[in-house]
């Protein structure tokens, strides 16, 4: 009852200050959008459009009122789930949202598994055979994989998957030729499955693979890198040189009681690295012509469409805080002394 009473204890405050990071997000970046050079209701309506015709936009968005008052009026939309009126597209953000988010959100997941599988494993193996063949490539790939931005691994795998060898397809979420399936959840990989068309499901994911892998190769190797350094560390440690004197197996050794404490840093990285691909995706959707909502964002900000970059940068951050509170509840499962703390 007591580890049960804790871990509801240890939900609630993270529930509670999840919910005030979003509050205090949504008023930076409402002020920081509304203190932006330009006038966005003469942008959204053209150079040519009548002053008194831009005024009286400027009135039905609110600008004419203080940056506090504007607020309120977003805010009030926001608890009628609206998050305004886009001031390029003319539709409510949350109907944009809704229809690009899904994309990226698949590209995000996918590459997600990538980090994870590929993360672990090249840590794992290069960390229990140190200064080996292995070892030495892996360190190699790290560095190189860290120092190159992903929109140049973009560019690199579409060079050689797509037009060198034409094994993968460029542009886009599924190929001009094959029909798209009825959207159900918005993820192009699931619908297709849901639908039953195997071949729209296929080609999904062949459009995803570059991309994703464009996206991950740089957290992958970062995160590969720091469960090797924690593995190497761990495995030198007292109580392991403990173990291998009383005769204990030495893979017992290694994968219950050195890579158990090493993985809790690496899953803080890899869940932050995970969520960030939502912001730092918009170069490779654009390489890819990929219809995700990071690329509506950067246009939102080059078009300074207010209520979209609110909306936007308000999902990146939720996605943060969901991805931060599933990394706790993960080192707190795998961190006896964080049960401790809290039993306290």
């Amino acid at each position: 009852m007591k580890i049960k009473k804790a871990f509801d204890n240890f939900i609630f405050k993270r529930f509670i200050y999840s919910i005030f990071v979003l509050f205090a997000l949504s008023i930076l970046i409402f002020t920081l959008a509304r203190l932006l050079p330009g006038d966005p209701a003469r942008l959204a309506l053209g150079p040519r459009a009548p002053e008194d015709v831009v005024q009286r936009y400027r009135e039905q968005l609110h600008l004419d009122k203080p940056i506090y008052i504007q607020y309120f009026y977003w805010l009030n939309d926001v608890i009628h789930l609206s998050l305004g009126r886009s001031l390029v597209t003319f539709r409510d953000v949350s109907e944009d949202i809704y229809e690009f988010l899904p994309a990226t959100l698949e590209l995000i997941l996918f590459s997600g598994i990538i980090i994870v599988i590929g993360a672990l494993t090249l840590g794992v193996i290069s960390g229990r055979k140190p200064g080996s063949t292995v070892d030495n490539a892996m360190r190699l790939f790290a560095y190189v994989g860290i120092s190159i931005p992903a929109f140049v691994w973009a560019i690199i795998l579409q060079l050689i998957f797509a037009y060198w060898l034409n094994v993968l397809p460029a542009m886009g979420r599924i190929s001009s030729g094959i029909p798209s399936p009825p959207r159900i959840t918005g993820f192009m990989t699931i619908d297709s499955l849901l639908t039953g068309n195997l071949v729209a499901f296929i080609d999904s994911i062949e459009h995803l693979i570059l991309p994703a892998t464009a996206l991950a190769i740089g957290p992958l190797a970062q995160d590969a890198r720091i469960l090797r350094a924690n593995l190497i560390e761990n495995i030198g440690k007292d109580y392991v040189l403990n173990f291998k004197s009383h005769g204990i197996p030495e893979s017992t050794i290694y994968f219950k009681y050195a890579l158990k404490p090493s993985l809790i840093p690496v899953i803080a990285v890899m869940g932050l690295d995970i969520a960030s691909l939502l912001g730092n995706a918009f170069l490779v959707e654009l390489i890819f012509n990929w219809p995700g909502l990071s690329r509506y964002g950067i246009n939102a900000m080059l078009r300074k469409d207010l209520n979209a970059i609110v909306g936007v940068t308000l999902v990146i951050g939720l996605v943060f805080i969901i991805a931060n509170l599933i990394v706790d509840l993960i080192i707190y499962r795998l961190d006896p002394r964080i049960k401790y703390h809290e039993k306290r």
